[in-house]
């Protein structure tokens, strides 16, 4: 898959000895220019779909799971991979300091009715809601969070980098 991005923070260390690696795996929904997105009400942001691989998962039957637990999703076809997106933060848990996560985006197409949601319990204390909109206003909300908002989580230019990625390449 093309790498689309590496994104280092700046207290992140990609040379550490100390570093846990995760997979994800995100969706891309378009429907015209409306995307399928994730709002969230503590970071104002939205995101993708999608989320961490479960060891030993196949990364496409990941995709569907996440994409299904997070949206409600129903109908899920036409999976084509789309890129890679790879980025180094700082970590604190069990005695290493770096995560190493690779985010693999594929385009699908999904049903326009949405089901219901199976967020984790985390999720829905932070407000996440499915949404369907314009991509150019979720493009433009987000930019405007990372420029005036104090909420806005460690995601964010992730998820602005690659709506701004779609929106040259697939609109």
């Amino acid at each position: 898959m093309r790498l689309l991005k590496t994104a280092i923070h700046p207290d992140a260390n990609p040379n550490s000895s100390f570093i846990f690696s995760r997979q994800a795996a995100r969706a891309i929904v378009l429907n015209g220019e409306n995307i399928l997105m994730l709002y969230t009400e503590r970071y104002h942001d939205y995101t993708l779909p999608g989320g961490g691989i479960n060891e030993g998962e196949d990364i496409i039957k990941g995709l569907m799971r996440e994409l299904t637990e997070e949206t409600g999703a129903k109908g899920i076809a036409d999976i084509v991979p789309f890129g890679r997106y790879e980025e180094f933060r700082p970590w604190y848990k069990n005695d290493l300091d770096t995560m190493h996560m690779n985010s693999f985006c594929f385009t699908c197409s999904v049903d326009e009715e949405l089901g219901e949601t199976q967020l984790e319990k985390y999720e829905a204390h932070n407000g996440m809601r499915p949404v369907w909109l314009n991509i150019h206003d979720a493009f433009a909300h987000n930019e405007n969070t990372m420029k005036n908002s104090d909420k806005k989580g460690l995601s964010i230019e992730r998820e602005s980098f690659l709506l701004k990625l779609i929106i040259d390449e697939l609109i």
